[in-house]
């Protein structure tokens, strides 16, 4: 699904952040991306999910090269991937079940043929009782659900989440990874970046280890 090959960024003329990554994301794997803070793994799912280019290397996604792409092409690639972002951008304006739905009707779906899933969705991961709540009245943990499920709504080939479970309870983080493990079940991959040493020892599963700058990879 995704091919690295000696890929390396840096930021203007400062010193590469990222360098020298050669790996590839398997259809339907699941891996934990870890580290100490400052890595650069927000970095790197930016480029898994095509929002950075690399300043070197080659990157294919879905077969295809991705410095070869033209830009009005990427945000269809894009919406093959689903990801959560620690910051949540939820539109503070919609409510949590508008958030949700948004990515289905940005694709111009009828509501008719997507409530159904948005709330049964919404309930897993307990929000199904805050569905008419904007998100400036959402706690920090609800806020992080809320991008999850939104992330998750369109089903994508690929699912990269960014510190999913730390705004959350133990509990929830547990039902959290069982919901992106069922994705995975279901064929989606999953890369899960995160500090959570408890999580990861939860699922055998590849870990993908990023320290000053290098990848290490352990199956």
């Amino acid at each position: 699904m995704i091919h690295f090959e000696n890929v390396g960024l840096r930021y203007g003329m400062g010193p590469e952040i990222l360098r020298d990554l050669t790996f590839d994301i398997p259809r339907r794997s699941f891996q934990f991306l870890t580290g100490p803070s400052g890595a650069g793994k927000t970095t790197l799912l930016r480029l898994l999910f095509l929002s950075l280019q690399p300043t070197r290397g080659i990157i294919r996604t879905f077969d295809r090269e991705i410095s070869t792409i033209p830009r009005d092409e990427l945000p269809m690639l894009r919406r093959r991937i689903g990801i959560v972002f620690q910051d949540f951008r939820l539109l503070d304006h919609l409510t949590t079940y508008e958030n949700v739905a948004l990515p289905l009707r940005v694709r111009g779906k009828e509501e008719s043929s997507y409530r159904a899933d948005v709330l049964e969705l919404l309930k897993w991961v307990g929000l199904g009782e805050r569905i008419n709540v904007l998100p400036p009245v959402l706690s920090g943990g609800e806020k992080q659900r809320a991008a999850i499920a939104r992330a998750l709504i369109d089903r994508p080939e690929m699912l990269l989440a960014d510190e999913p479970t730390g705004n959350v309870d133990p509990p929830m983080a547990r039902r959290l990874l069982s919901l992106f493990l069922e994705l995975n079940r279901l064929g989606t991959a999953v890369v899960i970046a995160t500090h959570d040493l408890s999580l990861m020892d939860q699922v055998e599963a590849r870990r993908m280890i990023l320290s000053q700058g290098r990848l290490d990879i352990y199956d």
